[in-house]
């Protein structure tokens, strides 16, 4: 018995939208990486890219729980020396949660050309309209 293999031109990709209010960021990030990468999918294969578009509503209501809005931080490096930042996910919160969003999904794909790919299926907005009603995309709950 031979094993399934998807190859990228048989892959049916649809669009859903997901609403961010009042969910928790990591439990969220987790299904929406889910969704991105094809594992509800019964084809799913892990070399190929299977997964749907996702497009995310509302990313300035999504919650973080505990004290994380004032003890974490999202950090970078500008590149050059002395360049290390650090950004409060409340500040975050605030003036870019669509950055957050993104980068707490993207933390949960996997690292290669393929995550990069991955990523780029994700759109997320704050407030609750978008302009891919061309789509048809499917309201999704989880």
């Amino acid at each position: 018995m031979k094993s399934y293999m998807a190859k990228p031109n048989e892959v049916e990709k649809k669009w859903y939208i997901v609403d961010a209010e009042g969910k928790s960021l990591g439990r969220l990030s987790s299904e929406v990486a889910k969704i991105l990468r094809g594992k509800h999918k019964p084809e799913y294969t892990p070399h190929v890219d299977c997964g749907d578009f996702v497009i995310i509503l509302n990313a300035e209501k999504v919650a973080l729980t505990g004290k994380k809005l004032d003890q974490e931080f999202y950090t970078y490096h500008t590149g050059h020396p002395g360049g290390l930042r650090q950004i409060s996910y409340r500040r975050m919160l605030e003036e870019k949660p669509e950055m957050l969003v993104q980068n707490a999904v993207k933390g949960m794909l996997p690292k290669t050309r393929l995550g990069r790919q991955m990523i780029k299926k994700l759109n997320v907005y704050r407030g609750s309209t978008h302009n891919h009603q061309a789509q048809k995309p499917e309201n999704i709950e989880l």
